[in-house]
C-alpha cells in the first residue's frame, strides 16, 4: 500500500554501523532502524544466538511457559523499577496495553466508570508520538496523525510538554467533577516530535501529583529506552521512577517485540483480559536477551553517554560554523537532534542531501535532524557522520 513516502534507495547489506545500497555505495548509517539496531546491522552474537534458538523452537503459544521469555521479563525487572512484563510485538502495542491498563486501574485504583457515561481520561502530551494504531495515535499529541481517521478513541486531553503550570490546570479541570483521570503517558524524551528532553523538574511534580491521587504514571520508553539516552532507562535521567514503562525498539535490536513492564501495585491484568500470539516468542525473546546481554557485558549505556557528548559537541561546532542556517541541539546520548533555522532548507531536504554524501539520518518534524546511530558507533563514526553531514549543508547553499 502507498503507506510510506520512501527515499529512491535499496539497502541491501549491513555490517556494524555501515550498510550498502544494491548498486554497492556504503553509507553510514545514523538512522539504525529509526533507533532499532541497537548492536548495529549483521551482528555476529545475534546470528550466532538466533541460529541457535531456531534450532531448538521458534514459537509455541503463550498458553505454555516459555524459558527465554522469562529469563527476558527477569533481566528487565531486575534492572528497573518494575516486577512483571507482558510481551507483545512493536512500541504500539505495547502502548495499547498501556491504555488499557491505565482505563482498568482508573476503574480499580479511582472508582472511574461506575455509571457508563464515565470516561477515564488519559493524559498526554502536545508533540508526542505514542504509535500509529487507533487508541496509541488518539494518545499522540499531534493533530496532523489524526486528520482522516476521526472519530478519536475517548478519553484523552493534552497538555504542553515540560509544562507545569498548564499539567496542573488541565488536571485540576479533569478533576473538578470528581475522579476522572486514570493515567498520564509521557515520553521522557519526545522524540518524532522534535527530540525534546524532559525537565526533571516537571516530571517530579506529575509523579508528586500522580502518588497523591493514585493516578498511573507511564513512561513511553520505546525510543529511549534500553541504553539510547546514556542511562539503561530514559526515567533515570529524571530521577523519578514510573509506574509503568514500555519499550520496543532498540529492544530487539532488530526483531520485532515489544513490552509494558510494571509495578506490582497496578499489575491488574487477569488471564483472558490481554494477550498476544506472537508476544514473547523464544526467537523475539533471544533476540532481546542478546541485546540485553551486550547491554550489559559491553557497558553500552556508559559508552553512550561518551559518545553523546562528543557528538553533541560536534554538532554545536556545525552550528557555530553555520549560524545562519542551524539554530542549535538539543538531546540525550545517541539521541540527538539539529535544530534548523527556520529560513534554512526543511530537515527533509538536509536528510536527502546527505544521503547524496552517503549518510543516512532522519527527520523529526519540519526543522530537526536526528541521530539516532547503532549504540556501538564510535568517535571516528561520529567525526565522519558530522563531517558528512556539513558538506551536504553547504551544497543546500
Amino acid at each position: 500500500m502507498n503507506t510510506y513516502g520512501r527515499f529512491p534507495l535499496e539497502l541491501v547489506r549491513g555490517r556494524g554501523v555501515w550498510v550498502w545500497d544494491h548498486n554497492g555505495k556504503r553509507y553510514l548509517d545514523c538512522v539504525a532502524g529509526i533507533a532499532v539496531c541497537t548492536l548495529g546491522h549483521s551482528s555476529g552474537v545475534m546470528r550466532r544466538q538466533l541460529g541457535r534458538q531456531l534450532g531448538k523452537l521458534q514459537h509455541v503459544s503463550n498458553l505454555y511457559r516459555i524459558p527465554e521469555q522469562e529469563q527476558l521479563a527477569a533481566w528487565i525487572t531486575a534492572n528497573s523499577c518494575t516486577d512483571t512484563v507482558f510481551f507483545c510485538n512493536s512500541g504500539a502495542e505495547a502502548n495499547e496495553a498501556a491504555i488499557k491498563l491505565a482505563r482498568k486501574h482508573g476503574r480499580i485504583a479511582r472508582g472511574i466508570g461506575s455509571t457508563s457515561s464515565e470516561t477515564p481520561i488519559i493524559l498526554t502530551a502536545q508533540a508526542s508520538f505514542h504509535g500509529r494504531t487507533l487508541a496509541a495515535v488518539t494518545a499522540t499529541g499531534q493533530p496532523k496523525y489524526h486528520q482522516g481517521f476521526e472519530p478519536m478513541v475517548q478519553g484523552f486531553q493534552y497538555f504542553p510538554y515540560n509544562d507545569i503550570a498548564a499539567f496542573e490546570a488541565l488536571l485540576s479541570r479533569s478533576e473538578a467533577a470528581g475522579p476522572r483521570v486514570a493515567a498520564v503517558m509521557l515520553e521522557p524524551l519526545q522524540g518524532e516530535g522534535g527530540v525534546h528532553p524532559g525537565n526533571p523538574a516537571f516530571f517530579q511534580r506529575v509523579r508528586e501529583l500522580c502518588s497523591q491521587k493514585n493516578i498511573l504514571l507511564i513512561f513511553d520508553e520505546v525510543q529511549v529506552g534500553v541504553g539510547r539516552s546514556g542511562c539503561l532507562w530514559g526515567y533515570q535521567k529524571l530521577g523519578v521512577e514510573p509506574d509503568a514503562i514500555t519499550l520496543a525498539k532498540g529492544l530487539g535490536g532488530g526483531f520485532p517485540i515489544g513490552a509494558l513492564a510494571v509495578k506490582s501495585s497496578v499489575d491488574h491484568f487477569q488471564p483472558g483480559e490481554h494477550a498476544s500470539t506472537f508476544g514473547g516468542n523464544p526467537l523475539a525473546c533471544r533476540a532481546a536477551l542478546t541485546v540485553a546481554e551486550e547491554v550489559s557485558r559491553r557497558q553500552l549505556p556508559a559508552h553512550v553517554e561518551a559518545m553523546g557528548v562528543l557528538l553533541q559537541k560536534l554538532l554545536s561546532e556545525l552550528v557555530s560554523r553555520h549560524p545562519g542556517q542551524l539554530e542549535g541541539v538539543r538531546g540525550w546520548g545517541l539521541l540527538q537532534g539539529l535544530v534548523l533555522r527556520p529560513e534554512a532548507p526543511a530537515a527533509i531536504e538536509l536528510v536527502k542531501a546527505a544521503m547524496d554524501q552517503g549518510l543516512l539520518v532522519v527527520p523529526a518534524g519540519p526543522q530537526v535532524v536526528r541521530f539516532v546511530p547503532p549504540l556501538v558507533i564510535q568517535p571516528r563514526h561520529l567525526r565522519k557522520a558530522v563531517a558528512r553531514l556539513e558538506r551536504a549543508l553547504i551544497s543546500l547553499g
